[in-house]
């Protein structure tokens, strides 16, 4: 009920009646009365003046669906979409939407995860606020093994649209990491479920340091945020939108795949190219200059004797970046 009261307020330019609310809901003036405290409860500013009735001034800071909605006009990535006040894990909570047939594009957000997953079955948690965690649903036509230009075109999307709103000099960090300068910014995590040949779904999970003031001291040397670069705090609801609106271009301009043009901006963007780089080989640790990253999202790296090694998975150290 307080959604169809918000949508009757911002859809109106100016006061409108506790009747007339009453009578396009078929609810009582008192139940009218009881949203709209709650709607200020939660943030809403909403101003009631006598035989004018109510009218919305301006909607919470925090991320809300009504919020986001209005400043995003996506065809496909959003097109259905959830903002949780509360989750575990975005991932987890739109798998099981994935698994109840969700559509292509829809997306999961929360204003506090407390359960977020990163590589290597990492946990992170954030105060609730400080960032943004998002997860994005595709339902692609493609086999598993075309599955991995998504994180890098992902990553793509989100350090442009970064830049573009903040100004932040970011860089991606191959092969899942936005930074600024030395530290993170964001985290992304793409997980896949797909039966034989085929993928049924896929899935996009991005974590972004936003107004963090501090870190715990393990990771301050290694993480900060929007906030602690630019000195500022930004519209969530709006910068959300933005990366959201970056990440549907990305994927249909590419058609999933890292094209020439994407893998040139790629390139461009990744601060792990021209670094000293360490991995693992089996059993043996490996060590290489990362020279650029090839069609298919592999790290390629130069070896001492001149010859290039494809690197997919694993742990990668980068000489100067945590």
């Amino acid at each position: 009920m307080q959604k169809k009261i918000l949508d009757i307020l911002q859809n109106s330019n100016d006061y409108i009646s506790g009747q007339e609310i009453s009578y396009q809901l078929g609810i009582s003036r008192q139940a009218v009365w009881k949203s709209i405290n709650s709607l200020k409860e939660k943030g809403y500013t909403i101003s009631s003046v006598t035989n004018k009735g109510y009218r919305l001034e301006a909607a919470p800071k925090y991320l809300n669906e009504n919020s986001l909605k209005k400043h995003l006009h996506n065809n496909i990535i959003g097109s259905k979409l959830f903002v949780l006040d509360s989750v575990g894990s975005t991932n987890d909570y739109l798998k099981q939407l994935g698994n109840d047939g969700c559509p292509n594009g829809t997306v999961v957000a929360a204003r506090e995860q407390t359960k977020g997953k990163g590589r290597l079955g990492r946990v992170w948690k954030t105060k609730k606020d400080d960032g943004i965690a998002f997860s994005v649903l595709l339902r692609p036509n493609i086999a598993p093994s075309e599955v991995s230009a998504i994180t890098p075109l992902a990553g793509l999307a989100v350090c442009k649209a970064i830049r573009e709103y903040t100004g932040l000099d970011c860089r991606i960090k191959w092969p899942n990491d936005i930074i600024v300068g030395k530290k993170k910014l964001v985290g992304i995590l793409t997980e896949m479920s797909a039966e034989f040949d085929a993928v049924e779904y896929v899935i996009s999970g991005i974590g972004i340091n936003v107004d963090h003031s501090s870190f715990p001291e393990e990771i301050a040397f290694k993480a900060t945020s929007i906030f602690l670069e630019t000195g500022k705090h930004i519209d969530k609801n709006e910068f959300l939108a933005c990366v959201l609106t970056h990440i549907e271009n990305e994927f249909l301009r590419s058609n999933l795949e890292l094209n020439p043009t994407a893998l040139e901006e790629y390139n461009d963007l990744c601060a792990t190219i021209g670094r000293s780089v360490t991995f693992q080989r089996g059993s043996r640790r490996t060590e290489g200059m990362a020279v650029g990253v090839a069609e298919n999202g592999e790290l390629k790296v130069m070896l001492s004797d001149g010859s290039i090694q494809l690197v997919n998975s694993g742990e990668v150290t980068v000489q100067g970046i945590y």
